[in-house]
């Protein structure tokens, strides 16, 4: 297995540029991150290409996290600054060359909210091709962030066909799948065709991917088995200094590269 430093998660502490370098210090094979939009973008592009990491994925903005949005793009009435969103995402990803686009979808439920996000995804899909950018979405648990628009693998899933777009692609974030619907190795299996990322953490406690619920060395052996190459994201809480969180790296990790 290689692995991507979620730069949201780990080495939070340090300025994006220096938590790149930390990441290719650790071993990590590549990064990603949440929103890169206040760090100097030429920063971000110097420690890539110092390092040599690729990074896979940045999300779009969430609007306002403190009253709970966590996303625009399902948000009723709020198309505007969700398309806003969607090109200021890609003006960053195809400086960065960063390959794929998670358009956070936020916290709405119903039918307005599902034609919401699909308008949306479809305009980000449009806008993304002639760039090559993928764009990925990603079902949150209902523990976590209750409401929000995409609560399963198979609201995710019918918003792909919905939207029938050939450049957007599912984020199977094995502790999201874990606490929301278990089952992940035959849900893995299944969706496989339809991921574009995956993603892993400790359930219940979203700590490093060494203890709780899910048997990652299972999880990992049967990502290779399915032919699943890309680096998997380690998004992850540490318990205290990344750096000490990485025991569970000498287990499971190839070498970089």
């Amino acid at each position: 297995m290689r692995f991507s430093a979620n730069l949201g998660f780990l080495w939070r502490e340090l300025e994006l540029p220096d938590a790149i370098r930390a990441a290719a210090a650790a071993g990590f094979s590549a990064v990603e991150c949440h929103w890169p939009y206040d760090a100097p973008r030429s920063a971000i592009r110097a420690a890539l290409d110092e390092t040599g990491l690729p990074m896979l994925s940045l999300n779009t903005r969430p609007g306002d996290l403190a009253v709970g949005e966590f996303g625009l793009c399902a948000l009723p009435g709020r198309a505007a600054e969700a398309r806003a969103a969607i090109d200021q995402s890609i003006a960053w990803a195809s400086a960065l060359g960063v390959p794929q686009i998670h358009a956070m979808a936020g916290c709405a439920r119903g039918p307005e909210a599902e034609a919401a996000l699909a308008a949306t995804l479809a305009y980000a899909c449009l806008e993304a091709a002639p760039y090559g950018i993928g764009i990925l979405i990603e079902p949150i648990n209902p523990h976590d962030v209750p409401g929000y628009a995409l609560a399963s693998t198979a609201e995710a899933v019918a918003m792909i066909e919905r939207v029938a777009a050939p450049n957007l692609r599912l984020i199977f974030d094995c502790y999201h799948v874990q606490r929301a619907e278990g089952d992940v190795s035959a849900r893995l299996r299944a969706l496989m065709p339809l991921i574009g990322h995956v993603q892993v953490a400790s359930v219940p406690d979203r700590g490093p991917p060494d203890h709780g619920e899910l048997d990652y060395g299972h999880v990992f052996g049967l990502l290779e088995r399915l032919g699943h190459a890309a680096p998997v994201g380690a998004e992850y809480r540490p318990d205290g200094p990344t750096g000490d969180s990485l025991g569970w790296m000498a287990r499971f990790a190839a070498s970089p590269g």
